[in-house]
């Protein structure tokens, strides 16, 4: 067998995590309610769930219940300070207690035009104040359609994430999402994904090396749910999800991380 094509199941270090990504939903009673339900799941040593909340919330969730819900930010910006209207730095979420942070989502760089050069500087940025990042990366109907979707996320890996030395790529989760699958009428089977999964894992395995590649944690960022997770987490690539609609109900929510544990 080779690198990708094993499951490295009791010697892997890679963590199982569930991460929901709210966008900009739920008020923030619904919000706080949620966070107390997900507070009193406990979780093994090689799991973890992280939510990424609105950055209106994230102070009071994290005073609250940070010691045991990982509570992370959708965006940040890579200045410190500065004439950045609307804008929220790093440094400040960081300073409130912030340890994780979404990079490179699909709506950011579809909808705000975020480019892979800006992507860079976020990342750098992010990774010099000690956060921890997940970095997503996903390619468009028309570049699947047209064959070219490997070389489309090669490139947001390589001009966004692989400036980073291997030291620094430690704090990294990646997330793939089919953005072709995500409210398209389109489905990503567990295979496609988890061939896109597997050509991640050798991109960090030729940039950087074999144990790189093991130890990165690579989640799935498509439309996840309690009916299909089983089946994407038994993949040998797939280390969890990035979920979207699905994270904002607590039953959806720990049905996708307790198939963490069967899959």
């Amino acid at each position: 067998m080779g690198l990708v094509e094993q499951k490295y199941f009791q010697n892997r270090m890679r963590k199982k995590i569930t991460a929901g990504n709210w966008k900009m939903n739920l008020s923030y009673s619904e919000a706080e309610q949620l966070v107390a339900e997900l507070a009193k799941v406990p979780q093994e040593e090689n799991e973890k769930i992280v939510v990424f909340c609105p950055s209106i919330y994230l102070k009071s969730l994290i005073d609250q219940y940070g010691k045991s819900v990982s509570i992370g930010a959708q965006n940040g910006y890579h200045e410190d300070y500065g004439a950045f209207t609307g804008e929220v730095s790093f440094l400040q979420l960081r300073n409130i207690g912030v340890q994780h942070v979404l990079i490179g989502h699909s709506e950011r760089r579809e909808i705000f035009q975020e480019t892979n050069t800006l992507l860079q500087r976020k990342v750098s940025k992010a990774i010099d104040l000690g956060l921890s990042i997940f970095f997503c990366c996903g390619e468009q109907l028309e570049q699947r359609e047209s064959n070219n979707h490997f070389t489309v996320i090669a490139e947001q890996l390589n001009e966004s994430l692989f400036h980073l030395d291997e030291q620094k790529l430690a704090q990294v989760v990646i997330a793939y999402e089919p953005v072709w699958a995500i409210g398209t009428g389109k489905t990503a089977s567990a295979a496609q994904a988890e061939e896109m999964h597997q050509f991640i894992r050798e991109q960090l395995s030729d940039r950087y090396n074999e144990t790189v590649a093991l130890n990165t944690s690579i989640l799935y960022g498509g439309s996840c749910k309690p009916s299909n997770a089983v089946e994407l987490f038994s993949q040998p690539n797939i280390d969890g999800g990035l979920i979207g609609g699905a994270s904002l109900l607590y039953s959806d929510f720990i049905a996708i991380a307790e198939a963490q544990k069967i899959s």
